[in-house]
């Protein structure tokens, strides 16, 4: 239980590493001159990283298990890459270290999640999986006000070097305290990447995995500190507030959706009203912004709330993948949810631009907000062929 406690302050940094962007917008305009096009691309960076690396976690984990799989890539890349990021001298260094600090983070839940499958009750894996993230939305909190609050303190360099301290500490600690669970005992032989892509099952499942996390990752995590001080003349602190509120939104949605398909013995349709909600409010705010900065919050912690469905959404599609290809099997989940994320941030950031009218940024807000429609509504409908998973 203490490598589960020691894994839980590790999925801490990952949330608040992918994250924190939003709130160092303004310093890091000022500074180093960087865009907000160029914020969303130092964010896809972290989740394409992140995404990239599941390949290798999952091969890792499944052949030397999570202990070594966690500890070694967390402390040198999300270590390294947090003291490169401290001492970034230009957009694209901050870019290249923020893709360092994603690869880093790419075991810190996909290694609980693994022990949480071979070591617990399968029908309570969403219910695990939810509170664990719930914990670790804690960093998203701290990546809001309090950030802003730290930033004011000490600045932006030095904050970062004090995370970069407290990180290479819970590496350490992982190699201490984690234990890895005894090795499946199995008659199936090989098996891989490419067999768990032979599963048709899986296939409907993809797409809302790849799009169900992304609205709630790509507003957190680039959009809404932009969005807020070009549309509402927000300040740091100001924005660090409105984070904090959709970051809160995102761990109750967590904790909210976790139990449910025990509760109603589905995991298909919790997922599908809670990205239908989601598709309704981007697509009102495609149709007309918020002119007020109260209801322009409600809707980022609508969004929050419920695209926190992804506990759910894993155990759906785990509950396809054979024992002896677990490992290969979660993080080509993840792969999808956060490579989703990733690839759509990367994407965002040209339509914003392309829609970019001086002086009127509703334009291209409600043009960002027309694109996440467009991909979520794809992929409901493909989803609402899946076969569903009661547990």
């Amino acid at each position: 239980m203490r490598g589960i406690m020691v894994m839980a302050l590790a999925y801490v940094f990952s949330q608040f590493s992918r994250a924190f962007l939003a709130v160092l917008k303004p310093v890091l305009t000022s500074e180093l001159g960087m865009t907000s096009v160029e914020l969303a691309y130092a964010s896809g960076a972290w989740f394409l990283a992140f995404a990239l690396f599941q390949f290798p976690v999952g091969i890792l984990l499944d052949t030397i298990g999570p202990k070594r799989t966690a500890g070694y890539i967390f402390t040198i890349f999300a270590g390294g890459g947090m003291f490169l990021f401290a001492y970034a001298s230009s957009p694209l260094m901050l870019i290249i270290a923020t893709g360092l600090i994603g690869a880093g983070c790419s075991p810190a839940l996909m290694a609980p999640f693994y022990i949480f499958v071979r070591n617990y009750d399968a029908a309570k894996l969403a219910t695990l999986t939810s509170v664990f993230i719930a914990v670790g939305t804690l960093g998203n909190i701290g990546s809001s006000e309090p950030l802003a609050a730290a930033i004011e303190i000490w600045g932006w360099r030095n904050t970062a070097m004090i995370v970069g301290v407290g990180v290479l500490v819970i590496g350490v600690s992982i190699f201490a305290t984690l234990q890895d669970p005894e090795k499946v005992e199995t008659t199936e032989q090989g098996g891989g990447y490419l067999s768990l892509l032979k599963i048709r099952a899986l296939w409907p499942i993809f797409p809302i995995i790849l799009c169900g996390y992304m609205v709630a990752a790509g507003l957190r995590g680039s959009w809404v500190g932009p969005f807020f001080e070009e549309m509402f003349d927000y300040n740091t602190l100001e924005i660090g507030r409105a984070t904090l509120y959709m970051s809160i939104a995102i761990a109750l949605g967590t904790l909210f959706f976790g139990p449910l398909d025990r509760m109603f013995n589905t995991r298909k349709w919790i997922v599908m009203v809670g990205n239908l909600i989601v598709l309704v409010t981007c697509i009102l705010m495609a149709v007309a912004l918020p002119t007020n900065p109260f209801w322009a919050i409600i809707a980022f912690v609508v969004i929050g709330f419920f695209g926190a469905s992804y506990a759910v959404q894993m155990a759906h599609g785990k509950a396809f993948v054979p024992a002896h290809l677990t490992g290969r099997g979660v993080t080509l989940l993840n792969f999808c949810s956060i490579g989703g994320a990733g690839l759509f941030q990367w994407m965002s950031g040209p339509v914003v631009e392309a829609y970019a009218v001086e002086g009127n940024p509703t334009v291209q807000y409600e043009a960002l907000f027309v694109f996440y429609s467009i991909l979520v509504a794809l992929a409901v409908f493909s989803y609402s062929f899946a076969k569903d998973a009661k547990p």
